[in-house]
């Protein structure tokens, strides 16, 4: 390797490790590194983990347990038949409602695709999706998500599209937490992940 290769290597390691490298978060096995809310809504299936029930009073959550701070998460999804609500929960803690956590939540399904919602704190939605390009979605296909949240900005994108481009102005909200998956209460739902990914930021 000549100094100019050498030098260029160099540079290209220290930016991979001021990024932070991608990282699995699901083995493709089981779960491993994962907590339920409750045993047998969530399972490891077909390198997927699966979140179902046939009817239930309760959202329910799969969370994972290390805390993240400034991120960039990728990963797939599908809800079965399009039906339902699910969603992914990124810098949130357990609330004090049981079955809760409280932060931000990347949508999933009904009117709240790509839309960014506060889940137990707020209690609404921080920014919606263009309706334009939800009305093209496949709802009962595969989907990617990409959520990255450096500092008090967040941004959404869903299958390539960025959805939500947002600043968050409040002060006292919490920057760092756990990140969740979600099954909403109602009617069975079935709603399926693959291909998790993250990386730090700083």
């Amino acid at each position: 390797m000549t100094r100019r290769e050498f030098v260029a290597a160099a540079g290209l390691a220290q930016a991979a490790r001021a990024q932070g490298a991608w990282r699995d978060l699901f083995n493709g096995r089981d779960l491993t590194g994962w907590v339920e809310d409750t045993r047998g809504v969530w399972s490891a299936r077909d390198g997927m983990i699966v979140g179902k029930h046939t009817g239930q009073r309760w959202n329910d959550f799969l969370r994972t347990r290390e805390e993240f701070e400034d991120f960039e998460l990728a990963l797939e999804f599908r809800l079965v038949d399009g039906v339902g609500n699910s969603g992914i929960q990124f810098r949130s803690v357990t609330a004090d409602k049981e079955h809760e956590l409280s932060g931000y939540q990347a949508d999933i399904g009904q009117q709240y695709w790509g839309c960014l919602y506060d889940e137990s704190r707020r209690n609404k939605v921080l920014a919606q999706a263009p309706a334009e390009m939800v009305a093209k979605l496949d709802k009962s296909g595969w989907h990617s998500y990409v959520v990255r949240a450096e500092g008090p900005h967040i941004t959404l994108a869903l299958d390539g599209m960025k959805t939500v481009d947002y600043a968050e102005a409040e002060a006292g909200i919490g920057r760092r937490g756990i990140i969740a998956l979600q099954v909403h209460s109602g009617p069975g739902i079935e709603v399926q992940f693959r291909k998790l990914r993250i990386r730090g930021l700083r």
